[in-house]
């Protein structure tokens, strides 16, 4: 099982904070195009993917057990 975590606007689209993907094994790139079918809208946002609390690229692994957090840009001052 693979734990997806939502912040800040893509909670909103997603309407929920997190769930859980049975899947052993993915790519960050297998899970954004998950994501994107899911959830249309994310198609038109950007995000940063999180594996285990480090940023990862798109060709990353994904394994079960991971919590994998997507997050929209943030900006402040």
């Amino acid at each position: 099982m693979i734990r997806v975590c939502y912040f800040a606007s893509l909670r909103e689209i997603a309407g929920k904070s997190e769930e859980t993907i049975d899947r052993e094994a993915w790519t960050v790139q297998e899970l954004l195009d998950w994501a994107e079918s899911t959830y249309p809208a994310f198609q038109h946002k950007t995000m940063f993917v999180a594996v285990n609390e480090e940023y990862a690229r798109r060709e990353d692994p994904i394994r079960d057990g991971d919590v994998i957090a997507l997050i929209p840009p943030v900006s402040g001052g």
